[in-house]
């Protein structure tokens, strides 16, 4: 399968992870709304029983961020995996990604305690490559390793998913061993996924680019409607705040605080749908080069040893095989 076909087929989990996600956010500010009101009208206190239900609404959102989320972003991982190994894919794609992430990870927490396992791994390495820099060449050096590590950091996220879908792709081994293998596989094949970090950053700039720049354009009609709100804002801020440069002089001006609004809104809007329709494309090209890196050569046991002394995490995960 392409990976074109293969975004396509399992797009549906991140459709589906975004309704639950915007489900949980209203019903967030619907018990708290209900909170007050309750509060309001029986004890006369509505700050209370918005404080009340707010805490009702945290817990409810935080239940179905952990435990439905999370479903929804493992079967898409194990069916990317799936039809990048197997070639093919299953008519009721999100029912058999459902099946599979309860086949390999009993209980949420298991899922948790590799995701964040794998994640400690590659953050570790990212410091160690900021000290390396530093010792190299002082200051200069700390901030070169700062930027190599800031580079990291963003394509981290990426290499867990594409970890876990090791995971998924080796379901004849306990996860904690094929974690271990998962993380052995960036450092074995690192030029592999030096072009990866092309495809990160450059569809994410796109993506920006154009999303971000669309919405700026939509929104932007709507925020100039109030030119009498931007005049006192803009004497408000130069009245209150203190500091110069670009951004001062942007905000002291009601000409560009609707271009300011604009792109905010833009921005939030473009947070939102890149993770949704663009990521899923990036990683379905980032998963491919990973599993095929280390389908041909899993790692061995004694490769191991090699993170052992980088990452006390890994060598924690390492410890439970």
């Amino acid at each position: 399968m392409t990976n074109g076909q293969i975004y396509r087929k399992t797009l549906g989990f991140s459709v589906r992870r975004l309704l639950w996600d915007v489900l949980a956010v209203v019903l967030f500010f619907a018990l708290s709304a209900v909170g007050f009101i309750i509060g309001d009208r029986i004890r006369e206190n509505g700050p209370i029983g918005l404080l009340i239900g707010a805490v009702i609404g945290l817990i409810a959102m935080i239940v179905i961020l952990r435990f439905v989320s999370y479903l929804f972003k493992a079967g898409q991982i194990a069916m990317m995996t799936r039809a990048i190994t197997e070639g093919e894919l299953p008519d009721d794609v999100i029912a058999e990604g459902k099946r599979t992430v309860r086949e390999r990870f009993v209980t949420v927490a298991v899922f948790y305690a590799l995701a964040n396992a794998v994640k400690g791994i590659f953050n570790q390495i990212g410091k160690g490559l900021t000290k390396v820099g530093q010792s190299i060449g002082g200051d200069s050096g700390g901030a070169v390793g700062n930027t190599v590590s800031s580079i990291l950091q963003t394509i981290v996220r990426y290499l867990c998913d594409c970890c876990l879908g090791w995971v998924f792709y080796r379901k004849e081994v306990k996860s904690a061993r094929a974690a271990c293998e998962g993380a052995v596989l960036f450092f074995r094949h690192g030029k592999t996924f030096v072009r990866n970090m092309g495809r990160v950053f450059g569809m994410g700039i796109a993506s920006f680019l154009v999303i971000g720049g669309v919405f700026t354009a939509v929104f932007y009609p709507i925020a100039a409607r109030y030119p009498e709100f931007y005049e006192s804002l803009a004497a408000t801020i130069a009245a209150e705040a203190e500091g110069e440069g670009w951004v001062y002089q942007l905000l002291q001006n009601p000409a560009t605080l609707p271009v300011v609004f604009a792109a905010v809104a833009g921005i939030i809007v473009w947070a939102i749908l890149h993770p949704v329709f663009v990521k899923p494309f990036v990683l379905t090209g980032v998963l491919r080069n990973y599993l095929e890196s280390g389908m041909n050569e899993i790692p061995s046991e004694d490769s191991f040893f090699l993170l052992d002394s980088r990452s006390p995490k890994f060598r924690k995960l390492h410890g439970q095989i």
